[in-house]
């Protein structure tokens, strides 16, 4: 995908992003792919159609990346965010994770299910945004007239001595096979993606059920298909193939004078979907008057899921209003609301972020988070349900 100047590959990079978060965020509304479902399901059920859902998603991104990696199709280890970096922020993984657990649980669904929520008229889950969006904004971004941010105030003092340094990428193919790499994570994703997919389909009920089947698919295919296009846009810049990030990075020298140049060039390397850290690039957006230097591809893939789903909600005749059935509920989730601002930045993604694109880098901080989201989450169900048993 070679462009002749960097306006048209930007915008094929911005709406291709829409497109597909608009087929995923039709479908996981149509099959209610839902994570912190998935853990509500076999928590407080046994039932594990939906987690096996999400496992389905994670397989299916691990063998893609594995095969489109070995092609040289994607670019999975320099990205935005860097999920294959060769630091271990172990801590911030853990206790960002858990704190998202705890989060989503109180506000009924993760990032990605507050966008669909919103599609199908939810209003309660428009105030989830704003809070998620404005503690996501200021968690990376200055106050007004100072130098901190929420995470240098209140996390890296004492999270970030805490990293491990590592002799290689994080991924696991790098790390158990630091003398071939490429072999390394071959035989990493093959193993880890056969032994997933044979939990999934292990399943008669799952094998059973097309929403499930469906949702996990297109939700995995999806993030493939994000690596993809967001590993292979370039631009001709006189002769020589440059990615969006390097034309960025190289501006004065390549770009048109009339040219407009976007507000940074990290948010233009090779990606796939997330969800906290996008939603507050989107108050920073609207902020701005809708600066369109400010564009990328996280708000984009915002605006699409959203869409999507609320063009289901429409086809299906399934769009409802709702709101807060109490002042309890309104506090849930306010503080579900706030604790995912904090934990998916500090972890660096959501239970799609780091639990499915990041997980298919095979990048131990990914897997690291995913098990602390599903820890957290699951034990805030436990405790609720010991209350709600008390009280009873």
């Amino acid at each position: 995908m070679i462009y002749e100047d960097f306006a048209s590959a930007q915008s094929f990079f911005l709406w291709s992003t829409f497109a597909v978060a608009l087929v995923m965020g039709a479908v996981v509304n149509k099959t209610n792919f839902c994570t912190m479902g998935a853990v509500s399901d076999w928590v407080n059920m046994g039932d594990t159609g939906r987690l096996r859902a999400w496992v389905l998603a994670i397989a299916v991104g691990v063998l893609g990346v594995m095969a489109l990696e070995a092609a040289g199709m994607v670019n999975v280890t320099s990205t935005f965010p860097p999920y294959r970096q060769t630091t271990l922020p172990w801590l911030e993984y853990v206790l960002g994770g858990g704190l998202f657990g705890i989060g989503m649980s109180l506000a009924s669904g993760c990032g990605n299910k507050t966008l669909i929520r919103i599609g199908g008229g939810n209003l309660k889950s428009i105030m989830v945004l704003l809070v998620i969006a404005l503690i996501a904004y200021f968690m990376i971004n200055p106050f007004p007239g100072s130098d901190k941010t929420l995470y240098s105030t209140l996390f890296y003092p004492w999270t970030n001595p805490t990293a491990v340094a590592l002799s290689t990428t994080q991924d696991l193919g790098a790390m158990f096979f630091s003398d071939n790499v490429a072999t390394g994570r071959m035989v990493m994703g093959g193993i880890v993606g056969v032994l997933l997919l044979a939990w999934v389909f292990k399943s008669a009920d799952f094998r059973g059920n097309f929403d499930n089947i469906l949702g996990g698919l297109v939700v995995g295919l999806a993030v493939l298909a994000a690596w993809y296009v967001t590993s292979n846009i370039a631009v001709n810049a006189d002769g020589e193939m440059m990615s969006l990030q390097t034309y960025v990075q190289e501006w004065d020298m390549y770009a048109p004078a009339d040219a407009v140049k976007p507000a940074a060039a990290g948010p233009l390397a090779s990606q796939s979907f997330t969800f906290i850290n996008p939603m507050g690039q989107t108050l920073g957006y609207a902020a701005s008057g809708f600066d369109r230097t400010l564009l990328t591809f996280g708000i984009m893939a915002l605006a699409g899921v959203i869409a999507g789903s609320l063009l289901w909600s429409l086809i299906s005749r399934s769009f409802r209003i709702e709101w807060f059935a109490s002042a309890g509920d309104f506090v849930n989730h306010l503080i579900g609301a706030i604790l995912m601002g904090f934990g998916g930045v500090l972890a660096m993604g959501c239970t799609i972020g780091q639990g499915i694109t990041g997980f298919s880098t095979l990048a131990l901080g990914s897997i690291l988070t995913f098990i602390a989201i599903v820890i957290g989450s699951a034990a805030t169900m436990k405790v609720q349900y010991f209350l709600m048993m008390r009280e009873g």
